[in-house]
């Protein structure tokens, strides 16, 4: 009997062909494959098989800028939606040290930065999500862009789950768990700037995917993007250790290198209370590990806004905002 080949199949092909006969998929091809797997019309045994094809051999800066513009054509983002300065992805989880990066951004929105925070909870079992902490500083997670449009212009920041956002990237980061390793997915959602914010910060895990970031960016036109392994893979500077930040700044490739803030390293958070996050945003918790990762994260987003003309300013302008902020609210010096 003879069955017609599925349009998909074409894809699964270029991939899987052998050693010899496979080749990645041009940007043009990856496009039109994220079209046809966002849309559902695959099989869910063509997707396990594109995804875990595409995890072997690594995804390329085409293909990843295929996938971000098919999928920025599903978002349903209003077009009278406030402009956004910064967006903020935030897709891996913390287990080793408290989420401190919610309080820079929440710092950074004080300073009249806007900033849109994206990204996923519960796919890896013991971490904390961004979406589980919000409500220690009292904020929640935006389910739709009535919401979203209202903790802009409340907060100068919004928190949207990818659930929300695109759920049918959702549908696949939660594959995690039966497939047992993470999908060009895990990439592709820090990369889709919903909103086209001029400024952009993606956190990584695992370093080799930095310069895979910083091309994809050039690839889609994006002129401004830093590009963090931060603690735990959020963009999240750990104080205790140099830190690498490759940026595209102006449309280039710079790499700028940040130094330790301490000459010793602090213990590892086993407790993970998150009440504290609540307790250093109000002063009554001086820690200086989390305040150190606060400010040393903010000056690497000052940095790209173009706030500051080197690190060391930058990190002054951070440690500024965060003692004024002291003073003004708690009467107290950081």
């Amino acid at each position: 009997m003879y069955y017609e080949e599925h349009p998909f199949a074409q894809y699964i092909r270029i991939l899987g062909k052998g050693k010899n006969g496979s080749r990645p998929l041009t940007e043009d091809e990856a496009y039109e494959a994220m079209k046809m797997i966002l849309r559902k019309e695959v099989t869910g045994e063509q997707l396990g098989a594109f995804l875990m094809l595409e995890r072997i051999k690594e995804e390329t800066p085409p293909e990843l800028a295929g996938f971000v513009r098919a999928t920025r054509e599903t978002l349903d983002v209003p077009a009278d939606m406030p402009p956004i300065d910064l967006d903020w992805s935030s897709y891996a989880g913390k287990k080793r040290q408290l989420p401190w990066y919610l309080l820079t951004t929440l710092l950074l929105a004080e300073n009249g930065i806007r900033i849109f925070m994206h990204g996923a909870s519960g796919h890896t079992n013991g971490r904390i999500y961004t979406k589980n902490v919000l409500a220690e500083v009292g904020l929640k997670p935006c389910t739709n862009m009535q919401e979203v449009r209202a903790s802009l212009e409340q907060n100068n920041f919004a928190y949207m789950d990818i659930e929300h956002l695109s759920p049918r990237l959702h549908e696949i980061i939660e594959l995690r768990p039966w497939l047992g390793l993470r999908s060009p997915v895990h990439t592709l959602a820090r990369m889709i700037n919903p909103f086209s914010a001029p400024y952009v910060m993606q956190g990584i895990f695992h370093p080799g995917y930095r310069p895979v970031h910083q091309e994809t960016a050039i690839l889609l036109g994006e002129k401004n993007v830093a590009v963090v392994k931060g603690d735990g893979g959020e963009i999240e500077r750990n104080p205790d250790m140099a830190c690498l930040v490759q940026n595209v700044r102006n449309g280039e490739m710079i790499d700028e290198e940040w130094p330790a803030m301490f000459d010793k390293r602090h213990v590892r958070d086993d407790v993970m209370d998150t009440t504290r996050l609540r307790k250093v945003w109000n002063g009554s918790d001086d820690d200086e590990y989390a305040i150190a990762a606060v400010i040393g994260t903010a000056a690497i987003a000052l940095r790209l806004l173009g706030r500051a003309h080197d690190m060391e300013s930058a990190e002054s302008l951070a440690r500024e905002m965060w003692e004024q902020r002291s003073r003004e609210k708690y009467g107290t010096a950081a």
